[in-house]
């Protein structure tokens, strides 16, 4: 058991319809600390390198579409292994799959559309918080 960071992106689909608060309270309630956090319009060139490894999938043009259309919020997550208790807490990439109390099953509209995205890895965790926080923005 290791106290690690992972990163989250609460998606346009959350900032639409005005639910960030009711995501990090889940997010609280699991345990995790929010220890950076930036709402911010990703712009093309962002989404096309933050996704980049979808970029021979057929969804990859609408993925960006998707991530570029409103504002995201960027955060980074502190916890005892936050990046599996994240995962865990986001539940699967399809709502209608995701196990009750997760975030996707309480408020993700579709696969498309699934309110937020969680690092995989604590490898990515570090790559995706370095891509849009540095250091100083995080207060632990």
């Amino acid at each position: 058991m290791a106290n690690e960071r992972t990163f989250s992106i609460l998606k346009p689909d959350a900032t639409r319809r005005n639910i960030t608060g009711a995501v990090n309270a889940v997010i609280e309630a699991a345990g995790l600390r929010i220890v950076g956090q930036r709402r911010i319009r990703m712009t093309r060139e962002q989404a096309e390198k933050f996704y980049e490894v979808h970029k021979e999938r057929p969804f990859f043009g609408e993925l960006v579409e998707f991530m570029t259309s409103g504002p995201v919020v960027v955060q980074v997550l502190e916890g005892e292994n936050a990046v599996a208790k994240y995962r865990e807490v986001m539940g699967a990439t399809n709502p209608a799959q995701a196990a009750d109390g997760t975030i996707r099953k309480q408020f993700a509209e579709s696969v498309g559309e699934n309110t937020v995205h969680g690092s995989d890895s604590a490898d990515n965790a570090r790559l995706e918080i370095a891509q849009f926080f540095n250091e100083a923005d995080i207060a632990a």
